[in-house]
């Protein structure tokens, strides 16, 4: 299964080219972020200390998991625009199988990227603040949890891929919902209620570092602790997939 999908995506350009924009993006900010000014002093060095960068690359990184998942996007809706779906199911394949493929492919967009922040952390880690080096080991949970979100935004592409079926409304639609329409919707209803939608539980892996100060500036922030969102991610994802495998067994390809 994974062997079919690698020969579909290995000789796409697309495919490189996003992750190369991934790679270049999240080394780019990491690397001026030291020189980020805070009353008046710059960040500095102190930025790339272990063990703390871990959920500071983390945190980072969760703003361009967007791009895995319009990734995710194409690859799937090129699926319907050049029939290869339908052909499968001529050829014998199970809605089941059309899915878990693309669900291998989240797994493999998913390691890439916790490989890339394992990368990125290393390199600034150990060139920017080799004092901490001996505490690279540390507090490395932060990237499981930002492997577990990436699983979570991409299974939310995937079910909007198979629903619209043309790339450019699925991406609209993925980047309105994460941006405005959620965000929208979660001022209209009680904070009780808000910390448990979708990407609000995915952004709760990843919170804001130095969050627990700001809570007591500015109060709670209502946010689940990444242990507690972790399984209703977990769930989510196994949602989304679930929701995404009866869209394809139900509909005409």
């Amino acid at each position: 299964m994974i062997r079919a999908e690698l020969r579909k995506i290995l000789p796409y350009r697309t495919v490189w080219f996003i992750l190369l924009l991934y790679v270049v993006l999240l080394a780019l900010f990491v690397s001026v972020g030291g020189g980020v000014v805070i009353n008046g002093k710059a960040i500095g060095n102190t930025l790339y200390a272990f063990p703390a960068l871990w959920h500071k690359l983390a945190y980072v990184a969760s703003y361009f998991t967007l791009l895995l998942g319009i990734l995710l996007i194409i690859l799937i809706t090129d699926e319907f625009q050049f029939r290869t779906f339908r052909q499968q199911v001529i050829d014998g394949s199970s809605a089941a199988t059309l899915v878990q493929g693309k669900l291998a492919v989240a797994g493999l967009l998913t390691a890439f990227g916790m490989l890339v922040v394992l990368a990125v952390g290393l390199f600034y880690g150990f060139t920017r603040s080799p004092e901490s080096g001996g505490q690279a080991g540390q507090e490395l949970g932060a990237v499981l949890l930002y492997g577990v979100q990436t699983l979570g935004y991409l299974a939310l592409a995937a079910l909007l891929g198979f629903l619209l079926r043309k790339s450019g409304p699925a991406i609209l639609a993925f980047m309105l919902y994460a941006w405005v329409v959620e965000p929208v919707l979660r001022l209209l209803v009680p904070d009780a209620i808000d910390r448990y939608f979708p990407t609000k539980v995915f952004s709760s892996l990843t919170p804001t570092p130095g969050q627990e100060l700001l809570d007591t500036v500015t109060g709670p922030s209502g946010a689940m602790l990444p242990a507690q969102a972790l399984p209703l991610a977990l769930a989510y994802a196994a949602l989304f997939w679930g929701l995404s495998y009866l869209l394809l067994r139900n509909r005409d390809l």
